[in-house]
């Protein structure tokens, strides 16, 4: 059993990757905010983000799967609200 401060230290290694990613895919939205806007398309793609979610739920597995599912709900609705931001009227 490794101790607790060993598991915080791998903790904080692990979100400073998370963080790096999320902004890295913060980015990505906002190339989709420009494409959506040029293109007239909603900022909601419902039919899309339901694929995600049971794809992702999928690859997470069951010890897993619903809590990344509860997370990428929450991503998509920060990357929907940081869309509609950057263009309010799309």
């Amino acid at each position: 059993m490794k101790d607790l401060l060993e598991c915080r230290k791998m903790i904080d290694e692990i979100d400073q990757k998370i963080v790096s990613l999320i902004c890295e895919r913060m980015a990505v939205t906002a190339d989709i905010a420009v494409y959506k806007k040029a293109h007239d398309l909603p900022v909601l793609n419902r039919a899309r983000e339901e694929d995600m979610l049971i794809r992702l739920n999928k690859k997470a597995g069951p010890a897993f799967g619903l809590y990344v599912q509860e997370l990428y709900e929450k991503i998509f609705a920060v990357s929907r609200a940081y869309q509609e931001k950057l263009n309010p009227d799309i």
